[in-house]
């Protein structure tokens, strides 16, 4: 065994080139000191540098591959700011240039973070997903999903509308994206909702030509008819394509297109549109027979022109069966019907490509202004508000078309965004694209139009976040909003922040935002007429 180890270290001290042998080490270990950089999602610095638990730590998260490199990163700038900003002594030199020395590690480290994250970031290949169908958020007994697909249609709305009507005051699992004081009653609204998701399937007609049909107007103040048709048309989890699984049927037509392409400029006359309305639904009751069944009771559209009532009259069926999503929810025409039918929210939209630019507001203690309203003089409310409190009184700023001499100072966002309450009164129409404006800035709505439905008022409580003042109590306007409490104004200031996401309209719909919210609201008509139907 001697001799053995003897003849080895022989051929060690005299017959091995250290140099090659030191050489070929360097390389190595250099090679494997690159490997390391590139390869671990964090510099060596913070194994090198960091104490003993630091590194255990991150071997922990390391080990859970579903944490986001974001997240973890971000655990670990703790320490790398620990190491980046040390207390450099003065009367040591030594301690200086230790301190120095970390503070550019550091400095690596950080530049080495940088660059492997704009790595990552090019090498990253963005998913396209065109409206992904929502899950439900708690899981669904495959008992009751095989019981929902043995129903007929008529078998499940009957079954949903039992459901809905049995529910107790308080649900058992609230959702917590569900802010209870702005609906009627928070309980019901999330089973039917819930029951939605499960239940309903509707089909889309495929007939009509363009621009009048399928064509969405996606900017303006007649928007929201556009991007219900849009992401109605691109759904996947409600839309059916075999008619015999629907529970309602969607006329895609656009009020504002059909006035585009149809109105003769200056005529005053618009029967030209409904008389085109009526024979494009006979056409589809000669065409198919799903009309006839209900009488059209089981169909809907949705339109937020000012005429869009009017495009109706010419069919019987069409104006007193058929579910309407308006935006001019005005009783007093004998068209819309606030029991069956939707007042649909009259969204301005001025960019389509981001609707949901500039949203927010102040908060209550910059809010200067009591109360806001500036636009053109049309109607007969606005004229009368601005008589009674025009250039009056500098707690009510009042305008027509808001002046240059004002706007140069603060625009007309701004206004809203510093006024505690926004005047929204009606135009040539009962409805008024304020109330949304109103909601989007944080500013609590005061609603003038008599005889006008607020937007999904089946589900949400009005009284929680808006004041509704009739049309003869405009000379008591200022008393009025003075009256309300503190209190209680900042509790609808509240209010209106958590109701903005349910005014949402998204690219890619999510819960409970305005997509969902007007689908609903649909929903709850189809079964309130179920309900009609059981009892009569």
């Amino acid at each position: 065994m001697n001799r053995i180890l003897r003849q080895i270290i022989i051929v060690l001290l005299f017959r091995v080139s250290w140099r090659k042998l030191l050489f070929v080490g360097s390389i190595i270990t250099f090679a494997g000191v690159v490997v390391q950089i590139y390869t671990l999602p964090y510099p060596l610095t913070i194994w090198i540098l960091s104490p003993p638990e630091t590194r255990l730590l991150y071997q922990s998260l390391n080990s859970n591959m579903h944490l986001s490199e974001k997240n973890s990163l971000a655990r670990f700038e703790q320490y790398e700011t620990h190491l980046v900003d040390p207390v450099i002594s003065k009367n040591t030199s030594h301690e200086l240039n230790q301190s120095v020395r970390i503070m550019e590690e550091g400095t690596k480290a950080s530049r080495q973070r940088d660059r492997l994250a704009r790595r990552r970031r090019r090498n990253m290949k963005p998913k396209i997903i065109a409206s992904p169908p929502p899950a439900p958020r708690r899981p669904v007994p495959h008992r009751l999903l095989r019981y929902l697909r043995s129903l007929t249609t008529d078998e499940a709305l009957v079954y949903a509308k039992k459901e809905i009507e049995n529910i107790s005051s308080v649900i058992d699992d609230p959702d917590p994206d569900l802010y209870a004081p702005l609906f009627r009653n928070v309980s019901i609204f999330q089973r039917s909702y819930e029951l939605m998701e499960l239940i309903l399937k509707v089909y889309i007609y495929q007939d009509g030509e363009r621009p009048i049909f399928h064509e969405p107007n996606l900017q303006g103040i007649y928007s929201s008819e556009g991007w219900f048709m849009k992401l109605m048309e691109e759904n996947r989890q409600f839309v059916t394509r075999d008619p015999e699984k629907a529970h309602l049927f969607y006329l895609p037509y656009s009020a504002r297109q059909l006035q585009m392409a149809l109105y003769v400029k200056n005529s005053n006359n618009i029967g030209r549109l409904s008389i085109f309305l009526r024979d494009h639904v006979n056409m589809l009751a000669a065409k198919y027979p799903f009309w006839n069944r209900t009488h059209g009771s089981d169909h809907f559209l949705v339109a937020c022109h000012d005429w869009g009532p009017y495009t109706l009259t010419k069919h019987k069926e069409l104006t007193k069966n058929t579910i309407k999503a308006l935006c001019n929810a005005d009783v007093s025409e004998g068209i819309f019907a606030a029991e069956k039918d939707v007042s649909l929210p009259e969204t301005t939209i001025r960019n389509p490509n981001r609707p949901l630019r500039g949203l927010g507001g102040k908060r209550v203690s910059q809010r200067p202004i009591l109360a806001f309203f500036a636009g053109n003089m049309h109607g007969r409310v606005r004229p009368t508000l601005l008589k009674v409190w025009g250039d009056k009184d500098e707690d009510m700023r009042i305008y027509g078309p808001l002046p240059n001499r004002v706007s140069r100072n603060m625009s007309y966002v701004e206004h809203m965004k510093s006024s505690k309450y926004c005047i929204c009164p009606m135009g040539y129409e009962v409805n008024s694209p304020r109330i949304v404006e109103a909601i989007y800035y944080e500013c609590v709505p005061v609603i003038i139009a008599d005889n006008f439905v607020p937007p999904l008022h089946e589900v949400l409580d009005w009284s929680a976040f808006s004041v509704i003042v009739d049309e003869k109590d405009i000379p008591k306007l200022k008393e009025i909003l003075l009256a309300i409490p503190l209190r209680r104004y900042q509790k609808m200031q509240i209010n209106v922040k958590m109701l903005q996401k349910h005014f949402h309209w998204n690219s890619r719909p999510i819960r409970y935002d305005m997509f969902h919210m007007i689908l609903h609201s649909i929903w709850h008509a189809r079964l309130n007429q179920i309900h009609i139907t059981q009892s009569s």
